[in-house]
């Protein structure tokens, strides 16, 4: 009886209507929500209901995976936000400040694709001695030239 008093309370949107305020097919919603970045509940005929305060998650996802954060990355943090109602600010500002450092990294690994990227392309992980990418402090090279292994750095 209490989640049909909160059905009628508030404002829940079907799989459908979910899919066509966000832009996103009912397939990806479903797949968001066996991946625990989205939450549904279910009405007595089984089928999927969602609290208007989803469209702001999906939104986060989408804006997330375009500036190359993947899904795993985006599920940590999300994990730290309610999700049964809308954030508040502070928590909003948490994952910002979070994802500020991230991006600050990600861009900085781009910065430096982009200044090694010829001789990147011209190597192949073949005939460098020494890869300003993946191997800037050449701690490899001492095991012969190409491809080593991937270095996190």
């Amino acid at each position: 009886m209490e989640w049909y008093n909160i059905m009628i309370n508030k404002n829940y949107l079907t799989v459908g209507q979910l899919s066509e305020r966000s832009g996103i097919a009912t397939s990806a919603l479903r797949f968001y929500e066996t991946k625990n970045l989205i939450l549904s509940f279910r009405t007595s005929g089984n089928q999927r209901r969602y609290n208007t305060s989803m469209l702001r998650r999906i939104s986060l996802i989408q804006v997330a995976q375009s500036v190359g954060f993947t899904l795993e990355e985006i599920t940590r943090e999300l994990e730290s936000l309610p999700m049964n109602k809308t954030p508040t600010k502070q928590d909003w500002e948490r994952v910002a400040k979070k994802w500020e450092k991230d991006l600050d990294n990600k861009m900085k690994k781009i910065a430096s694709l982009r200044e090694n990227l010829t001789g990147c392309i011209g190597c192949g992980c073949l005939s460098m001695k020494k890869c300003h990418l993946l191997n800037p402090d050449d701690i490899l090279h001492e095991n012969g030239d190409g491809a080593q292994r991937l270095v996190d750095g």
